[in-house]
């Protein structure tokens, strides 16, 4: 599978996606969203995809939209077509049955910022600044972010973070929930690698239950939860996983599972 805008690289259970216009700093394009939802897609199908690493080439992760592509003679109906690309990229990698490790590289403004709060995680490098400037500049927020930043963040912080449209950097991003690491600039992507690839190495069914049902909890019932959270129990135990979890752990070793 050849793409353009994108590189897709398959390593230790990591699926290493690197958005590819660093000559652009990785502005999104319709291509680019094409191509990024047919990438998501393979390593979701992909039962040795255990994790997928979201970084950019070159010096930013992502700036937001490509503002070239905004030119005269784009009909309405162009312009929805590439706003919902980004929908449903963002749907896409919050869903999916994997976990996603944004590393955020460089700037991530706008919808680089929206594709990074989609994801599970976000790690940034000591430079990195991420931020929301949409409302500063006449525009409006895509990718779920109204409603997934307030769970990060808080509303009152996410208030401030939309409405100024301030970048913050790693620390600050830490500090306020909205990031899980910082690492040095340099050698900034082995940090990122080696975090998903510790990921990589949890059980695979496990951290697909994990995933959803941690992401339905705002929109669930306690009573819910916990029979979800019993069907889960009671799936995982009849893997191969379970009982090598099992073993292992009264063996005094590490588990190595295999998605069974």
């Amino acid at each position: 599978m050849i793409f353009s805008t994108i590189v897709y690289e398959l390593h230790d259970g990591v699926a290493e996606i690197r958005l590819n216009r660093p000559h652009r700093l990785n502005a999104v394009t319709q291509e680019l969203y094409d191509e990024l939802n047919e990438a998501l897609g393979r390593a979701e199908a992909d039962r040795d995809a255990r994790v997928i690493l979201l970084t950019g080439e070159g010096r930013a992760f992502c700036v937001g939209a490509d503002l070239k592509e905004h030119k005269a003679g784009r009909t309405p109906f162009d312009r929805r077509q590439y706003l919902q690309g980004e929908q449903i990229v963002c749907k896409r990698l919050s869903t999916l049955k994997r976990p996603v490790v944004a590393a955020v590289n460089g700037y991530a403004l706008g919808a680089g910022a929206e594709l990074a709060i989609a994801s599970d995680f976000i790690v940034m490098s000591e430079s990195a600044q991420i931020g929301l400037p949409e409302i500063s500049i006449g525009n409006f927020l895509g990718g779920g972010v109204t409603m997934l930043l307030p769970r990060l963040v808080g509303l009152a912080k996410a208030r401030e973070l939309v409405f100024f449209g301030e970048r913050i950097k790693g620390d600050e991003a830490v500090r306020i929930g909205l990031a899980n690491r910082v690492f040095p600039d340099e050698g900034f992507l082995d940090a990122a690698r080696e975090f998903a690839k510790r990921l990589a190495s949890k059980a695979p069914f496990s951290m697909q239950l994990a995933k959803e049902q941690l992401n339905f909890a705002a929109e669930s019932t306690l009573d819910a939860a916990l029979r979800a959270e019993l069907e889960g129990m009671m799936f995982v135990s009849t893997t191969k996983d379970w009982q090598e979890g099992v073993d292992a752990f009264a063996e005094k070793r590490a588990p190595v599972f295999k998605g069974t």
